[in-house]
């Protein structure tokens, strides 16, 4: 029997970062950067103002108050995107709108709500600082200076940041393509008429939500009866759009033991029973050089054996060099018998602070696999393998979902 650290070694020893793609900006959307980006130019490439106003020479508008204006000529204006090289005179200022380059000799841009707003000749009723209202050039960035570095998550900030520079293709680890497999006789899809003996297909629909959170693109069979050829088949289609095969259920010993006869012909998988619980029997491999993971088919040890293993996997693939959950100290609510040698993950909801602490509440029965119980969790506390007695107020680590 493994533990569930050398699982978890395996699983990700069986998986590397795909090799960087050059993708346009719209298609790097949660994707993790692969290059680091240096930017080409100064941002602005002029001083600019910030907001709409009056450019003007700040010791023109000293002592400027609402009892008494200071009024300069306006020779003129200026938009957004102006080439044309303009100056400022003493005793003038110049009608300006936001992004638009500041003029030789003016310090300052007075906003509108400052002004009497007039075309000819405008009056300002208070002081402003120097500076203000203007964004230097490179104050955003400076040419030269790394702007975003290999490994971090790419979402629209950066993309607004890429963009802003001029990039209209980057550098990134691709999502990897996961294809989830429910495999059983009894399986139906929800929304279909369910009767005895028959189980609505819970895995195949959570899994495919938590790979597309993980960050991964996700494609989800329908369920595949215990049937060795319809499995071989489905499985040999799914190689070709597939950089991860993920399967559930399946693993019973005796005739419905699919997964393993179907799987041990076609490629390297094998098969362990796992010290922990929920769960016990995972599979892991590769079949034609794609890597899969083979889940139990109960859905709450399934879910939980994705978060342990398959999960840090897929970040793996991803590109990231955090592959974990995060995890926080908190006390149960109660005690109970844990078994001895398993590694044992139970369903709670922590609340608490840093500064007063956490606390964690059982939600239902530790030793009864619950999917509502797993929906009202929000961690897993993790009991270790040595230890068969839990009291009330004992603190474990709990793996944070949420």
């Amino acid at each position: 029997m493994r533990t569930v650290a050398e699982h978890l070694n395996l699983c990700l020893e069986q998986v590397a970062p795909l090799a960087p793609l050059d993708v346009l900006l719209p298609d790097t959307v949660g994707c993790v950067l692969a290059e680091d980006v240096v930017a080409p130019f100064d941002r602005p490439v002029v001083d600019q103002a910030t907001c709409d106003g009056y450019a003007v020479r700040s010791h023109d508008i000293v002592g400027a108050r609402p009892t008494e204006a200071a009024t300069l000529e306006v020779l003129g204006e200026l938009r957004a995107g102006d080439t044309s090289p303009a100056s400022l005179i003493p005793g003038a200022a110049m009608r300006i709108a936001s992004g638009a380059p500041i003029p030789a000799g003016a310090d300052t841009v007075v906003a509108l709500e400052t002004t009497d707003q007039d075309m000819r000749r405008v009056s300002i009723h208070g002081e402003v600082p120097v500076g203000s209202n203007i964004l230097r050039r490179g104050q955003d960035v400076s040419q030269g200076t790394e702007i975003l570095t290999s490994g971090m998550r790419i979402d629209a900030r950066q993309v607004a940041l890429l963009a802003g520079v001029g990039r209209l293709r980057v550098r990134v680890h691709p999502k990897p393509r996961v294809v989830v497999v429910s495999i059983g006789d009894e399986l139906v899809e929800p929304g279909q008429a369910g009767g005895i003996g028959t189980v609505f297909d819970a895995n195949g629909h959570a899994l495919a939500c938590a790979v597309a959170d993980a960050g991964a693109q996700t494609f989800r069979v329908a369920a595949v009866p215990d049937e060795h050829d319809t499995l071989r088949r489905v499985l040999h289609d799914q190689l070709v759009r597939a950089d991860v095969l993920v399967t559930t259920g399946g693993l019973s010993y005796g005739a419905g033991d699919t997964v393993k006869e179907v799987l041990s012909p076609l490629g390297t998988v094998r098969f362990d029973n796992v010290a922990m619980t929920p769960g016990k029997q995972f599979g892991i491999g590769t079949v034609e050089g794609v890597p899969i993971f083979c889940l139990p088919g109960d859905p709450v040890a399934a879910q939980i054996g994705y978060e342990i293993f398959v999960r840090p996997a897929l970040r793996k693939m991803a590109g990231w060099t955090d592959y974990y959950r995060p995890a926080i100290m908190a006390k149960v609510d109660r005690g109970w018998e844990s078994p001895a040698g398993r590694r044992e993950f139970v369903r709670v909801r922590v609340t608490g602070t840093p500064d007063a602490g956490y606390d964690a509440v059982l939600t239902g029965d530790h030793d009864r696999l619950l999917l509502s119980a797993l929906a009202r969790a929000n961690a897993l506390a993790v009991v270790p393998e040595d230890v068969t007695h839990v009291n009330a107020g004992d603190e474990f680590y709990c793996m944070v979902l949420d």
